[in-house]
């Protein structure tokens, strides 16, 4: 099973699409996985036009999609246990601390983030920490990202993807 990983989109109201690098890159993915601040509810219209979606909302995200998605969700893909959180609510200093503090007993095998726009693979044991980055605010960041997670076998991969244009 593939996977598309995405988190921050920040896109407004007045949005009709998502970053050309970013379809093409999600084109042929089984499912999408958001980990919030879609910011308009019509993020996940133009990701379901790509793949079947679900998430999480984050900080920025209006009451709406709160409802729709929550803000912290446990789901089961492919035998693999996988907790989202956007990263902005939890204990610690940084956002992987605080994300990582919302599943400390859950058995999850990848903890997907975002809030901080930052890329950001780290494996703890069995345990995947992952913030895809932003797609379209890099914030400091040299590119824009997104990730891929493979699901085979009980077994989990994921990888950033990286683009320099996001019309």
């Amino acid at each position: 099973m593939r996977i598309g990983l995405v988190s921050d989109t920040h896109l407004g109201a007045s949005a009709s699409k998502l970053p050309d690098a970013l379809v093409e890159g999600l084109r042929g993915v089984d499912y999408i996985l958001h980990a919030g601040d879609w910011t308009h509810p019509r993020v996940a219209g133009l990701l379901e036009d790509i793949a079947p979606v679900d998430g999480v909302a984050g900080n920025n995200d209006g009451p709406e999609l709160v409802r729709r998605y929550g803000r912290r969700k446990l789901i089961e893909l492919a035998g693999c246990r996988i907790g989202i959180v956007h990263g902005d609510l939890g204990q610690g200093r940084w956002t992987e601390q605080k994300a990582r503090s919302n599943f400390p007993d859950d058995g999850v095998g990848l903890i997907l983030f975002g809030h901080s726009h930052t890329p950001y693979s780290k494996r703890e044991g069995d345990l995947l920490l992952f913030n895809p980055g932003s797609p379209v605010q890099k914030r400091r960041q040299p590119r824009y990202s997104y990730g891929i997670l493979e699901l085979s076998g009980g077994r989990m991969h994921a990888e950033h993807r990286y683009y320099d244009d996001r019309s």
